[in-house]
C-alpha cells in the first residue's frame, strides 16, 4: 500500500471516530472535551496519538522550540486540529497548511464540533 492510499484509509478511520464523537456529544461543548473523547477514542481503536504535541521549528540558523502546539498528532502522520466555533476562518486553514509544511506532515483536518452535522464541520488540507 502506498503512502497515499495509506494516508486514506486511515483518515476514514479517523473521520469515523470524530463522527462517533460528535453524535454522543453534539454541538456546544469546549474544544478541549471534543479532543479528550476523540483521543479515547483513537486510543480504545489501537491508533497511536499524541495531544498538544509542541512542535520546534527552524528559521535560518535559528532554532525556535515549541512555536507551536498542534492538537492531535495521530500515527506521526496526520495533524488534527479540533474546533469548536461558529465558523472556520480563513487564517484557522492558514494555520492548518502551516502546521503540516513546518512539521513536514502531508495530510491534516479541522474538526469543527460545533455543527449539526460533522460532516459540514470538516476540512481537510494536504501539504
Amino acid at each position: 500500500m502506498g503512502e497515499m492510499e495509506r494516508l486514506n484509509a486511515l483518515s476514514e478511520k479517523i473521520i469515523g471516530l470524530a463522527i462517533e464523537v460528535h453524535r454522543h456529544l453534539g454541538p456546544g461543548l469546549l474544544e478541549s472535551t471534543y479532543q479528550k473523547c476523540l483521543c479515547y477514542e483513537l486510543e480504545k481503536n489501537g491508533l497511536a496519538f499524541e495531544q498538544e504535541v509542541y512542535v520546534s521549528i527552524d528559521y535560518k540558523a535559528l532554532r525556535i522550540d515549541k512555536a507551536y502546539r498542534a492538537d492531535v498528532i495521530v500515527e506521526n502522520s496526520i495533524v488534527l486540529e479540533i474546533k469548536a466555533v461558529e465558523h472556520v476562518l480563513p487564517i484557522h486553514e492558514a494555520q492548518l497548511l502551516t502546521y503540516l509544511k513546518l512539521d513536514k506532515k502531508r495530510l491534516g483536518f479541522i474538526f469543527n464540533f460545533n455543527v449539526m452535522l460533522l460532516k459540514d464541520g470538516i476540512i481537510r488540507k494536504i501539504n
